[in-house]
């Protein structure tokens, strides 16, 4: 636990002592989701950290309210703590919009990485960014019952796929209700930044990962963006996973983002 920003943020880190990577998760999750990229061969090369947003996973529930600014200043303050300004910044679904509209306060950052992210300059493009899936409306939502966690677990996992989802319903109802409250708003009043004026300025090389079986997000979106940094200079594409890839196939998913890393100068 750390002292960022007078609220107490919960964080997981590996046992790697190489070059830093901050491991940002999404809406309604906590850094139980990185388990496997901690435990795993990447987490021994490299120094993982992995924060819980407040009011997600056994972070401290802020007396403010919710904001986007909330996550972003959570995130870079945590960097700070940590002394790991330098680090790689890896964001998924939420996480990855948190860790691009945080990119201005990390001007040290070695580079970023989203997936189950669309960037998005307002709210008329999230019909364009997201797939139409009814169980999207769950993570704006205040308080969910079992059944529509397990709807909105089942929905981020490809389809048929027999992994259970088990740990993320306990994750989506362990989260302050407010907080997807707070997320909700802010995308229904475009309190948020113009995303696609961020990556397309960014200076340091961004990678867009994308699972082939992702049901909230449009990859023909991803593709039709203009990011004059992006890796390779294309959206890689992870096959037989939805949009957790990092759980679905957590193997395939670290040797991927570790020959992000790698390229780093």
């Amino acid at each position: 636990m750390v002292s960022v920003n007078g609220l107490e943020i919960a964080h997981r880190q590996s046992t790697g002592t190489g070059r830093p990577v901050v491991l940002v998760h999404g809406n309604s999750s906590s850094s139980r989701t990185w388990q496997p990229l901690l435990d795993g061969p990447f987490g021994r090369r490299f120094r993982c950290l992995a924060p819980d947003l407040p009011g997600h996973g056994g972070s401290q529930r802020p007396d403010g309210g919710y904001s986007m600014a909330t996550f972003t200043s959570a995130v870079a303050g945590f960097a700070e703590v940590v002394g790991a300004l330098d680090a790689v910044f890896v964001g998924w679904s939420l996480g990855g919009h948190i860790v691009l509209e945080a990119s201005p306060q990390l001007p040290d950052a070695a580079g970023y990485a989203v997936f189950g992210t669309p960037p998005l300059p307002d709210p008329s493009a999230i019909p364009l960014g997201f797939l139409p899936n009814p169980a999207v409306g769950v993570g704006f939502a205040g308080e969910v019952s079992e059944a529509d966690a397990e709807a909105y677990a089942s929905a981020q996992l490809a389809p048929g796929s027999p992994r259970s989802p088990h740990g993320a319903i306990a994750d989506i109802l362990a989260t302050d209700p407010a907080a997807r409250e707070g997320i909700g708003a802010a995308i229904g009043t475009g309190a948020f930044a113009d995303e696609v004026a961020i990556v397309t300025g960014l200076a340091k090389p961004l990678a867009v990962l994308h699972g082939r079986e992702e049901q909230l997000v449009s990859l023909d979106y991803l593709r039709g963006l203009k990011i004059p940094t992006l890796w390779r200079g294309e959206v890689q594409v992870l096959d037989g996973v939805g949009h957790t890839p990092h759980e679905e196939d957590p193997e395939a998913f670290a040797a991927l983002l570790a020959e992000f890393v790698d390229g780093l100068d």
